[in-house]
């Protein structure tokens, strides 16, 4: 490992509640990723941009003048704010933003306040390539911005992590320690990786994610940070439900967990939606998918009799945004959401 790493000079991955200068996104283009379905969801993809730019500018990865031309169209018939709206031609093969995106971390006392670090990305373990576009994504910003970049040169997913910004981390053994993602790297290896580029010192390690979750189980699906020490964790009620035992072990590990400055989490507990499948296939709809904006908590919502349980659970914790639900049934389709789709930029 460099010896020169972002924790060393003082820099850290703050909490996604920290006040943004933008969201990026890289506009859904793969049919593949959406079978059938990719039409339908730009109406609400672009819903999501509105929301997004009534607190912050917008940065949008397309292809080129022509994708860029495609998405305008959807974007101002949503009635977002075009203003806050940033188009880069910084060309994809996906949509996962969170995953491929950059890592901005920030030292508000340091001469250079923010940096990336580009995480080595391999589209989950090699289950869809091509990806070596996604995969310079981060340094293409960091160019573009003429900011420093680091290279860990070790796979990691932004959706495989989840942070207080007090120095604790929350992530997925199921996930992380996947010989498909670092075969070489050990446990301890893989926790001083996340230490030295994400400028953490607590890491906390959950187990199994849930059924339909093609990321091997990412932790933005189970359990998210609402402040340095509450989280909201799905529960299944339903006995038969496949996600029942692994969803009530991940809540029985997180009783027994220490924060940074050894005390509890406070512990909220979500509802998941009835079984999402499509075309046979069971789905990884989950509220806890849900993304921090500076005006909205944007949630997935699923036409379910859970979805007004998990939109007024999570406006309870966040008193400063407006919690607000979307419909997620189609954008499920191509096993992620809205935290799956997006990226902030700290300011």
């Amino acid at each position: 490992m460099n010896t020169h790493t972002p924790a060393k000079d003082g820099y850290f991955f703050p909490a996604e509640w920290y006040k943004h200068k933008a969201t990026w996104l890289s506009w859904p283009h793969k049919e593949a990723s959406w079978p059938g379905k990719l039409d339908s969801i730009f109406p609400q993809y672009a819903k999501f941009i509105k929301l997004i730019s009534e607190g912050e500018e917008v940065r949008i990865n397309v292809t080129n003048a022509a994708m860029e031309s495609f998405a305008r169209g959807f974007i101002e018939k949503a009635g977002a704010d075009m203003s806050k709206i940033f188009f880069h031609h910084f060309p994809t093969n996906d949509a996962w933003c969170r995953d491929h995106g950059p890592a901005f971390l920030i030292n508000p006392d340091a001469d250079i306040k923010k940096i990336i670090v580009d995480w080595g990305y391999n589209a989950w373990g090699g289950k869809y390539p091509p990806f070596d576009l996604d995969d310079v994504i981060p340094t293409k910003i960091a160019e573009m911005y003429n900011i420093p970049v680091h290279h860990p040169g070790i796979v990691m997913e932004g959706g495989s992590v989840e942070f207080n910004g007090r120095g604790t981390v929350l992530t997925s053994t199921s996930c992380l320690l996947n010989t498909n993602r670092n075969p070489s790297k050990s446990r301890e290896q893989i926790e001083e990786y996340l230490e030295e580029y994400y400028g953490v010192e607590n890491i906390l390690w959950l187990g199994e994610g849930i059924v339909g979750d093609d990321t091997d189980g990412h932790i933005d699906d189970i359990t998210r940070f609402v402040n340095e020490d509450t989280v909201v964790t799905v529960v299944e009620e339903n006995k038969s439900d496949d996600n029942y035992y692994i969803l009530k072990d991940n809540l029985k590990d997180l009783h027994k967990m220490r924060l940074e400055n050894g005390k509890q989490l406070n512990i909220v507990e979500l509802p998941m939606p009835s079984a999402v499948v499509y075309d046979d296939q069971r789905l990884p709809a989950s509220y806890a998918n849900f993304y921090i904006s500076n005006n909205h908590v944007i949630v997935p919502t699923f036409k379910d009799k859970n979805d007004d349980i998990a939109l007024e659970t999570l406006q309870q914790l966040f008193t400063d945004r407006k919690v607000t639900g979307l419909n997620s049934t189609d954008i499920i389709w191509g096993l992620g959401s809205f935290h799956c789709l997006s990226q902030q930029e700290p300011i």
